[in-house]
């Protein structure tokens, strides 16, 4: 089997400049997802794609990681994920004949994620009859959770409040998931038919993840990376 995993790196970010070279815990911080697909025992390329000359010589050079260069119209503030990934495999397939089974993302942002992890997911993905795999951490149940509507700003409940189940019923509070974007797993006919990184019929993998986004988010990782 044929598993390709994806790190996209662009070099535009605004809200941490040169957030994905910036260094953490002593390495550059796509470092550590090019190191977990490196490491895994499932996954059998490795590859990063970027559009930044910077980035593609750390990766190459630092981290020995193999770059797909990504068009410049790819690398945009509103450019989503699934594009980037099927350009990476379209340019694979057109230049080398190459064409994976199945395709992992590898967030550059999510670096407390390893190759443990990676490979736990993958077996999830393989002893199970699902088209696709994602880590995700439960934050309560539908029993419990509120949310305010961003326009009207009413608060809105997420299960039926004037029925509330008894403690004994535990069976009705259904539990919630969030996406932490550390791994994605799916069949890439699959992706290329959902046109998304998600399938028609996904398992989760739940594990604790920080999505990097801002500098205090780098600190809080930090030291997690330091005391792995």
């Amino acid at each position: 089997m044929e598993v390709l995993a994806i790190i996209p790196a662009r070099g535009g970010s605004k809200g941490i400049p040169g957030k994905n070279i910036k260094e953490i815990a002593g390495h550059p911080l796509i470092y550590y997802s090019i190191k977990a697909g490196k490491e895994s025992k499932y996954v059998t390329r490795t590859v990063l794609s970027t559009e930044d000359a910077k980035i593609k010589k750390i990766a190459e050079v630092e981290c020995g990681c193999e770059v797909v260069n990504r068009p410049v119209e790819l690398a945009q503030d509103e450019t989503k994920t699934i594009p980037v990934l099927i350009q990476v495999c379209d340019e694979l397939e057109k230049t080398e004949g190459y064409k994976p089974d199945v395709v992992v993302l590898l967030q550059p942002t999510t670096p407390t994620r390893d190759a443990k992890q990676l490979d736990e997911a993958f077996e999830l993905f393989l002893n199970n009859d699902c088209d696709s795999v994602f880590a995700a951490q439960q934050i309560g149940t539908t029993h419990s959770l509120w949310r305010q509507n961003p326009e009207s700003k009413d608060f809105e409940c997420l299960f039926d409040y004037r029925h509330r189940p008894r403690r004994q019923e535990e069976h009705l509070h259904y539990p919630l998931f969030k996406e932490t974007g550390s791994i994605y797993i799916i069949k890439l006919d699959v992706m290329r038919e959902v046109y998304d990184f998600i399938g028609k019929k996904p398992l989760i993998y739940c594990s604790q993840s920080v999505d990097i986004d801002t500098p205090e988010d780098f600190i809080k990782v930090e030291k997690a990376l330091r005391t792995k």
